[in-house]
């Protein structure tokens, strides 16, 4: 039986097109989800695309965090359902909860597109085991608000737990605290990160590289043998 795994939109949302297609190019079923759908439509998994999302000019997430899907969705993470959020969708679920910490504007206040290296801290989540701990990936990043901080008692928490999935290399593209590009929920079904893995699955589209197919394969690896 192929996974189902479901891709919300929200009025904004980008990327959830080229988040179904890497889902499509990893082997599963991609399902579309609606801000209002009170529902998730049984799927698998679920993954918070990037992009925008409304409400955003308060602060990213803060009024999308509030859609019908997502306080569906919030019961179902809590109970360990795969949940994926990516740059607008990580902001997203830091407004949640489901993930500490929060968004603040770039350091340098610029919107920033570009490929960037990471090191893969844990590869032991639901949504990073088919990579491994030390290993660096390139992915393409694009955002304003990627900003990742939080207090340090909660960065000490993150650091000691092993809840720190990716670091950036080389440079720190907008000043998060500790390097931090992406961070996990105690239970490692939960992932947020800033960079866009949905636009490194092909070799003839974006960047030219494949880094970030690992994330959809390794959600499918978890799936199937659940």
């Amino acid at each position: 039986m192929t996974a189902r795994i479901g891709v919300i939109t929200f009025p904004g949302s980008l990327d959830d097109g080229d988040t179904r297609r890497a889902i499509r190019l990893a082997g599963a079923e991609p399902v579309t989800l609606w801000h209002r759908d009170k529902e998730l439509k049984q799927v698998d998994a679920v993954v918070l695309p990037g992009g925008f999302s409304y409400g955003d000019y308060l602060r990213a997430g803060a009024i999308s965090r509030f859609s019908p899907v997502m306080e569906i969705l919030i019961g179902e993470a809590l109970g360990g359902l795969p949940v994926l959020g990516i740059c607008n969708g990580f902001q997203v679920l830091a407004e949640t909860h489901l993930l500490p910490g929060a968004m603040l504007r770039n350091n340098h206040l610029h919107f920033i597109c570009r490929e960037q290296k990471l090191r893969v801290e844990n590869a032991e989540t639901s949504w990073t085991t088919d990579f491994t701990a030390g290993q660096e990936i390139h992915i393409p990043l694009k955002n304003v608000d990627g900003r990742y901080v939080a207090d340090e008692r909660t960065l000490d928490m993150l650091e000691a737990e092993g809840r720190v999935v990716f670091r950036y290399r080389d440079l720190n593209p907008n000043g998060s605290l500790r390097d931090i590009a992406g961070i996990t929920n105690e239970a490692g079904n939960v992932v947020g990160l800033m960079p866009h893995p949905e636009h490194a699955v092909d070799p003839l589209v974006g960047t030219g590289g494949t880094d970030g197919l690992g994330f959809f394969t390794s959600i499918l690896k978890k799936l199937v043998s659940a």
